[in-house]
């Protein structure tokens, strides 16, 4: 059905691997329909339509006797042998509804937007940089928190784009809404942006909508905003679902879920609110003004220029925010045969599968069903020196997984066109070349560079999680060659080390942190050491220097905290910082590691009684005990967050809430604080902080950190009762 495009593709194979056979620039979106794709394309002149034919398929180990269908065999053996294509979607939905209902095997893409991007070999936003792209940010400013109830209403929506323009739309309600529709449709944005928007924004609009019975017609096409299933975000290693909205020609993009995605690998924000992200990251707005989200109707009746200022800034932030988090995953959708929304939000696994399909089904080839899985052994860790330790190097094999699998073959057997490698390889060679080109240029250059180098590192780190994962091309035995060989690689570099007079102090999967031998001084010094550790391992694999330290308190696996040259402090793992921790308890442990860098023991000890005496006495405000607790619609349906969410009571979807444990052991918002704390329960919680830190003093530990005994507890109790 393609083949024209095939033929007509003037690029390399490696180029038709990553992005695809048709060379098509600056389609800023495609929506197939039907039987025919609407194609929008943004040139110098805005944005204008093509149109191509839409052919919907599936792939089945068999041919069955389905209505439409017109089948053909695929080459290879593999289990998915025979393609079928459709006249229209219509059809194909008709053919996967009678194949679910009679239980035949069988595999289909969820949406027409893979279904054309995987057959055509087209991809979004070719030859366009991240700047090219018109984004458009929304805020909401509401009332009241439920949408259904009727005095709840939507006061003000900030808007902005990534063109200097921004805008306060104000009036009653119905105005407002009418007025959101008609600029979206004036500015016309490839994408729309929020903090939250899925969460909060979207379904408030809509709600509100409905009530007014107003048509959000924001689509290109002049439809409908639509509202699909739930669906599943990938974070990590985890997903968590999340209302699905979908605008005809525009991309919905939420940055509280990007800034998740990009602190994964950070682990550097405390919070996800736009507030806190924005103000850690640099990109606050200046005098930013704070309200209280339960003080922004009363502030709006009696200082409403305030709440303009601080609408405008949520918007604003929005928009630098994106700026800084969201062109890796817009590159990536260059390559990725999906749209932006979708790449912006599906697990990194899956979209190299999409680039295994769509390379073996040009070849018309069949395709391999999923393996079923395998455990597969993690990397080597170890701990081998716990404590306060001064003068520390790290040494970094690196992309260690990627490189073992180009330097051994390592490959899933099932890629019979061999595939997977190239990719790999070429990937690799793009991103050296974006890396030096980023070094070297500044502005907007730099900016395009870097963003490109940081979306092919996202699919090259995949590759090894891709083999055991439940893809179509997964090959747990592969996987598990890969860890084992990595494994050898990284016990090697240790032994090397301590067998030239290095003290191991930690190795995590494909680094060590070691104290070099004392005639290792400098930093040059440390360099031309590492290469000749390196010398050791196979070509192909490359040592390199990651850091140096003036001190490292070693406390147990990927738990520690470095301290540089200049004094600045990298705290690595939960138990010297979580997000989860109350503020006493960060407290204690920043102090306590400041104290344990200065090796003042003892001063550690005098902050842990000082702290004790403080919550037995009822001196420790309710901010430095509160716990920050994240709204979600499981807060109000779920049994085991009935106290959150009795506590919660007016808090809306998305937001987060402040709550303490009181005596009485049910949770209430610290506003609403009345000296009722649960005592014992904060003794508790602080032995717990010091018992993370057992490590940096041993056998000393229980006589410095006395365990909070039944006679503590009942002291403390007996010390409320005085006041």
């Amino acid at each position: 059905m393609y083949s024209e495009n095939i033929e007509n593709a003037n690029q390399t194979d490696s180029q038709i691997l990553l992005f695809g056979c048709d060379p098509t620039e600056r389609i800023v979106s495609v929506e197939p329909a039907g039987d025919r794709a609407v194609i929008y394309i943004r040139d110098s002149d805005g944005v204008r339509i093509e149109e191509d034919k839409f052919t919907p398929w599936l792939i089945a180990p068999e041919k069955y006797d389905i209505q439409g269908a017109c089948w053909s065999e695929l080459e290879g053996d593999h289990y998915y042998k025979f393609l079928a294509e459709f006249p229209n979607w219509n059809a194909f939905a008709a053919a996967r509804f009678s194949l679910r209902d009679q239980h035949l095997s069988h595999h289909a893409q969820p949406t027409a937007v893979r279904h054309y991007l995987l057959r055509s070999g087209k991809t979004m936003f070719k030859g366009m940089s991240f700047s090219d792209v018109h984004r458009m940010q929304i805020d909401i400013e509401t009332l009241g928190f439920s949408p259904d109830l009727p005095e709840s209403e939507i006061f003000l929506v900030s808007a902005s784009d990534n063109r200097g323009f921004k805008t306060l739309i104000e009036g009653s309600e119905k105005e407002i809404l009418i007025s959101l529709v008609d600029l979206i449709r004036e500015l016309d944005p490839d994408v729309i942006e929020g903090h939250n928007i899925f969460g909060f924004d979207l379904p408030y609009i809509t709600k509100r909508a409905e009530m007014h019975g107003i048509k959000l017609a924001i689509g290109r096409d002049g439809s409908e905003m639509t509202r699909g299933r739930d669906q599943s975000v990938a974070i990590g290693g985890t997903s968590r679902s999340t209302a699905a909205f979908h605008v005809h020609g525009r991309h919905l993009i939420d940055t509280l879920i990007g800034v998740q995605r990009y602190d994964i690998a950070r682990g550097a924000l405390s919070s996800y609110g736009l507030k806190e992200v924005a103000r850690a990251l640099g990109i606050a707005e200046k005098d930013r003004v704070i309200i209280n989200h339960t003080e922004i109707a009363s502030t709006w009746r009696t200082n409403p220029d305030k709440v303009r200022t601080y609408a405008m800034q949520d918007s604003l932030e929005t928009k630098s925010l994106s700026e800084l988090i969201s062109p890796p995953e817009f590159y990536l959708t260059q390559m990725i045969p999906d749209s932006y929304e979708n790449v912006a939000v599906s697990g990194n696994g899956e979209k190299i599968n999409l680039l295994m399909f769509r390379e073996y089904l040009r070849r018309r080839h069949s395709i391999p069903q999923t393996q079923p899985s395998a455990e597969v052994p993690g990397g080597y860790t170890d701990v081998r020196i716990t404590g306060l330790v001064e003068r520390v190097v790290k040494c970094d094999v690196e992309s260690l997984y990627p490189s073992l699998m180009i330097t051994y073959g390592i490959k899933p057997e099932s890629d019979t066109l061999g595939v997977f490698l190239p990719m790999l390889r070429e990937l690799t060679r793009r991103r050296i070349e974006a890396k030096s080109k980023a070094k070297s240029s500044t502005g907007a250059e730099h900016d395009y560079w870097d963003g490109l180098q940081s979306s092919f590192k996202i699919l090259i780190n995949s590759f090894y999680g891709y083999l055991g994962a439940p893809l179509n091309f997964n090959d747990p035995a592969a996987a598990e060659k890969v860890t084992t060989t990595g494994q050898a690689t990284v016990k090697k570099i240790a032994e090397e080390l301590e067998k030239t007079g290095s003290k191991v102090i930690e190795i995590d999967t494909d680094g060590v942190y070691f104290q070099p031998p004392p005639d290792i001084k400098t930093e040059e010094d440390e360099v031309n050491y590492i290469a000749q550790i390196g010398s050791v391992l196979p070509k192909g694999i490359k040592l390199a220097h990651d850091g140096r330290y003036k001190a490292m308190l070693s406390l147990k696996v990927k738990n520690y905290v470095l301290v540089t040259y200049e004094g600045e402090k990298t705290f690595k793992g939960s138990s010297v910082r979580s997000r989860a921790d109350e503020g006493f308890g960060r407290e204690f442990i920043s102090k306590a590691v400041d104290y344990l860098i200065r090796g003042e023991k003892e001063k550690v000890a005098e902050l842990y009684a000082q702290m004790r005496s403080d919550i037995e006495k009822k001196r420790m405000p309710v901010e430095m005990f509160a716990r920050r607790e994240r709204i979600t619609e499981k807060t109000f349906t779920s049994e085991a967050k009935a106290k959150l969410a009795e506590a919660a009571k007016g808090a809306r979807i998305g937001e987060f809430v402040m709550v303490y444990r009181k005596e009485d052991g049910s949770l209430e918002q610290s506003e609403n604080y009345n000296g009722d704390e649960d005592t014992q329960h904060l003794l508790d919680k602080l032995y717990k902080f010091a018992c993370r830190l057992r490590e940096a003093f041993g056998s000393d530990f229980d006589k410095l950190f006395p365990k909070p005994s039944p006679k503590t507890k009942a002291e403390a109790a007996g010390q409320q009762t005085l006041f």
